[in-house]
């Protein structure tokens, strides 16, 4: 397997994972997650859906937020972590920063350093 697949296969798992956790915490029903080929789609009810998927072609993750829209992520080998090119800020650090106020508690999905993930 090359090194995006392992690398953004990680990811997945691991956001997927910190996802359902949370989701288990929470115990709402209009809440819900899903994973199926290379798509992962976070379901908010009235707050709107997440969709996180895989592009192998472009070897990025691409996201769609209900509420700072799309964006294109590339992985950043400095820093072991996907970045917006436009304003470097991280994967994880969005969607931790957007749930927080989305779900207004504090939520931390972890999701860094997925090389370290492969060792």
């Amino acid at each position: 397997m090359d090194r995006y697949h392992a690398l953004s296969e990680a990811t997945m798992d691991s956001l997927l994972e910190s996802l359902e956790t949370l989701l288990d915490e929470l115990a709402d029903s209009h809440y819900e997650v899903e994973y199926h080929s290379g798509v992962l789609t976070l379901y908010l009810g009235e707050k709107g859906t997440y969709v996180i998927n895989k592009q192998p072609p472009n070897k990025q993750i691409w996201l769609s937020s209900p509420f700072s829209g799309p964006k294109r992520y590339d992985y950043s080998e400095a820093i072991d972590d996907w970045l917006y090119s436009r304003d470097s800020q991280a994967l994880g650090d969005l969607l931790n920063k957007e749930l927080t106020r989305a779900l207004g508690q504090p939520v931390d999905l972890e999701l860094r350093g997925p090389a370290s993930q492969l060792q």
